[in-house]
Parts: structure tokens; sequence; C-alpha cells
């Protein structure tokens, strides 16, 4: 049962790596280069400089002839430009509604004949489908103290930006449109339901493991926020973006039914019937980012604390005893939710978002073997005893 668990842990969050000949840092170094040629390339076309490429403001061929003055300007050649309404994105409707999506993962479940038929649609790719940023599995030696690559980033102290602690939960996008709701691309993972999220707004997501307890939906990322694409934006500005704008909005009431979903028949006694079960996510709450990933501070601070768990406050309506589970009283109470963590997220300070698994994003989670984590706190440990004897070898030349 446990592997089963686990199994289903990596599907939810991790993608595998292609093998390539490449090290991680060459193939990072790669990655970055091409991320900065791809958004200079589309700020480029965003200014429309190839339109103005063969203009002129007269001829130049005879210089005994006065200068001619062109009195209209660019007005003459506005037709020349093509419209933006090209690419305009379409009509989203003002009232927002908010949908999850999980990154796409083909069933293996067989469908019933009359679902096959009433369903076409679904063998269809959907617009959101592999659209989350992966992580690749930090590639760490510990096996040679004395080789010079250990694996962590030459830069992980001035290029990074670490999340911690990552909470367990599973991986998806919240979609933003007249409603909310919660889906993967082929299937739904719950219908839509209110949010203060604004509409045409796209957020990377963990919906957590408890969600159903606590009603929490932690946000990792920001994609599109009301129709403005951030992916060209880097990590920094993105998690700044995200925090603040996400502590503007006013907080979801709790829904005024409680869910009996999930719930199995021993669960269904008088003394279950006063816990409150959620039955959409109300919390929207983003996972904490750290820009200083100095040793010491890795060493003592985010490394313990990807290992720590959360404690937040939630509003949790209260059932009366009295009445059926389907109706939540009208009087809230303030409850600790406690958050599991997961492990720890490193992403490039430079880096864009991009869809799939990459180098620029990379990830110390648990897993089968030894745990990275562990793995990652005796590399970082070991780098900076170095830098120490370095440093005392020094001073010791210099007297």
């Amino acid at each position: 049962m446990a592997e089963l668990a686990s199994a289903r842990k990596l599907a939810y969050k991790h993608v595998s790596i292609a093998d390539s000949h490449l090290s991680q840092q060459a193939r990072r170094l790669k990655a970055l280069e091409e991320q900065k040629k791809r958004r200079a390339q589309r700020v480029d076309a965003s200014r429309q400089l190839d339109s103005f490429a063969d203009l002129n403001l007269g001829s130049d061929d005879d210089d005994d002839r006065p200068p001619q003055i062109v009195r209209e300007g660019l007005g003459a050649f506005v037709g020349r430009i093509p419209p933006e309404s090209a690419s305009l994105p379409p009509h989203i409707p003002s009232e927002p509604i908010l949908s999850t999506f999980q990154p796409s993962r083909k069933s293996k479940k067989k469908q019933r004949k009359w679902q096959r038929i009433r369903k076409p649609a679904d063998d269809e790719p959907n617009e959101w489908a592999d659209k989350c940023m992966y992580a690749e599995l930090l590639e760490m030696n510990t096996d040679d103290p004395w080789s010079s690559s250990d694996g962590l980033p030459d830069d992980i102290e001035t290029g990074w930006v670490a999340v911690a602690p990552v909470p367990v939960g599973k991986r998806c996008l919240a979609i933003a449109h007249q409603s909310s709701g919660l889906g993967d691309p082929r299937k739904a993972l719950m219908g839509r339901f209110p949010s203060t999220i604004p509409p045409n707004t796209v957020l990377d997501c963990i919906l957590d493991v408890n969600w159903r307890d606590n009603g929490i939906l932690h946000v990792l990322d920001v994609i599109k926020w009301k129709g403005q694409d951030f992916c060209d934006c880097e990590t920094a500005f993105r998690f700044w973006w995200r925090d603040t704008r996400l502590a503007e909005l006013p907080q979801s009431p709790p829904p005024t039914t409680s869910s009996t979903k999930g719930l199995i028949a021993s669960d269904m006694d008088p003394a279950s019937s006063s816990q409150y079960r959620f039955s959409y996510p109300t919390l929207m709450l983003p996972i904490p980012y750290h820009s200083d990933t100095s040793l010491p501070t890795l060493l003592s601070g985010l490394v313990p604390l990807a290992r720590s768990s959360r404690s937040i406050s939630i509003d949790v309506p209260v059932i009366d005893g009295g009445m059926d589970l389907d109706m939540a009283g009208s009087s809230i109470t303030k409850q600790f939710a406690h958050i599991s963590p997961d492990g720890l997220l490193l992403y490039v300070a430079e880096a864009s978002y991009e869809s799939g698994t990459s180098p620029l994003n990379s990830e110390t989670m648990d897993s089968a073997s030894e745990a990275p984590l562990d793995k990652f706190h005796r590399l970082v440990q070991r780098r900076l005893s170095q830098r120490l004897q370095t440093t005392e070898d020094d001073d010791r030349m210099d007297l």
C-alpha cells in the first residue's frame, strides 16, 4: 500500500527526465540562454520593427535636390502594420469562476461504452495540457568528497530562489473563468466554484492533501493574471507579484454546505456528524519563497524549514449536532490546519516559466531511496566546510 501511495505521488509531481549526455549544469546554462533568445525575439516581434525596416522619409538619390519634408509623418504607413486585434485573447466574461486542471495524465481505467459515446471530446487535446513547469531532481554527487563537482549549482548563493516548505498534495492549474473549479485537462477534479481570483487568471498550484478538512489550495506560481502573461517574467518577480496580489484579495467564505464525498460508512456516525468537510477550496495560500540562498542560510534555515510542518489559521463553520451533515451552521470558528512538508524547490532567479520538465527548476523531494534533502544538506555542509578551510589556509599564508 505504501508503494502504491509513493507511485501515485511521483505521478502527480514528477515527470521522467530524458537521458542526456550533457551534465545538468550544462543543460541548465543552455536552457537559460535559449530562454533569453526567445524572450528577445518576442520583445522585438511585439515592437513590430520589421514593419518599418523598408520605410524612409525621403529620397537621397540626388544630393543637389533640396530636402523634402514629409509632413504626414508615419500616419501614411499605419495601414501597413497588422492589426493588434488578431493577437488579442478571446473574450472572457468578467464574473470570476475558478477551475483547477491537473497536468495531462492518460487514465488506465476503462471507460463505459456509453461514456465513450457521449464524451468524444475527451480524446481531443486541451489547451492546458502539459502547461506546468516541472522540476528536475537535483543531480548530487556525494560519493567522492574530493571531487570538484558535487552537483550543487556553482551560483547557488547568488542566482537562485528557494521555495520551502513545499506542501504534500496534488499538482494542478487553477484557471479563473466566469466561475471557479478544479480539474485536469481531460476531466475536472471538481465542479466550478466561486472564488475571489480575478477572471482570466492562471495559477500553478498544489491542492492540499487534506483540502476537504482545511479548504487550502497552495499557490506555487503565477502564469497569467487578469489576461496578462507572466511566463516571460523572472522568477523573483513572479513570486513577488503572486504574494502581493493574493494579499489584496478578500478571503472566500466557506461553503454553506458540508461535503460528504469520500466518507466511508464507518465515518457516518453521530460522532463524525460535527466534522465540517469543505466541498471546494476557499483559501489560496502562497507557498513561501526565499531570495537568500547563501550556504549558511540553506544549512541553518531553509533545509530545516523544508522538513517542518506549517500551522495555518482557517475559518470553519460550526455544524449543530442536531442538524443534518449537509447543512452547516451559521457560526464560524477559528482552527489551525497543519500542512505536511514535502521538500524544497530551487528556481534559477533569471529563468522564466516554461512548460514541461526544466533544468532551471530543481527539487530535493523525498524518494524511496536516501532522501535527496538529506543528501542536499550534507553537500551544503561540505561546501561550507571547504570554504572555511580555504579561508583559514589563506589567513595562515598571509601571516
